[in-house]
């Protein structure tokens, strides 16, 4: 674990250097094209069902909505002309490197659920899956790239995230507590990098 939170601090510190251009126009760009903050903030679970608040982009209308539905579901009318973008190239995700400096997720891990999410996590996965730090990226972030899209296509989206995504993902959480090695996780992030020029 020492030698994975070295990796993960150095390697977001350099990141966060490099990328901060980008983060201005970004931005900027969020700014001009709707009312509201830069960053959107809400709560996850973490590692031993800690909960911390997780930074991304705003890709959404700014509406203190305490009701407002934590799936994002195909085009859904939240979503701002900038949000699009964003969130299709998947850079909506960048400022968890914040996260990962403030030793509250890792580059790779199991994604991080809101609470009522992890609720329908059975007691014994839950254990396992929350034993590490989550991270930016895994198999299942890949794998379920175009998730919104098939939550979109759903007769009922969150009954589908429940029954048939969450089952799925949890697999791909308990594999990679299983077999994680630090060369794992540099593929892992080779191929992320990958999937996103693609997009």
């Amino acid at each position: 674990m020492i030698v994975k939170r070295i990796f993960d601090l150095f390697f977001s510190l350099l990141g966060l250097l490099i990328l901060l251009p980008l983060f201005f126009c970004i931005g900027l760009w969020i700014k001009i094209d709707s009312p509201g903050p830069v960053f959107f903030r809400q709560d996850r679970v973490g590692r031993f069902g800690k909960i911390f608040r997780i930074f991304k982009f705003r890709t959404m209308v700014d509406r203190q909505d305490k009701v407002a539905r934590q799936l994002t579901v195909g085009k859904d009318p939240r979503i701002t002309d900038c949000g699009r973008f964003l969130r299709r190239t998947k850079l909506d995700e960048l400022p968890q490197l914040l996260n990962v400096i403030r030793g509250e997720m890792s580059l790779v891990g199991p994604r991080p659920e809101v609470p009522r999410y992890v609720e329908f996590y059975p007691e014994d996965v839950r254990q396992v899956v929350l034993s590490l730090p989550p991270g930016i990226t895994d198999y299942a972030s890949i794998e379920f790239k175009n998730e919104n899209s098939i939550l979109g296509d759903a007769f009922d989206p969150e009954k589908t995230y429940i029954e048939q995504i969450i089952p799925l993902k949890l697999v791909y959480y308990q594999r990679y507590v299983a077999d994680r090695t630090l060369f794992g996780d540099i593929l892992l992030i080779m191929k992320t990098f990958k999937e996103i020029i693609k997009r």
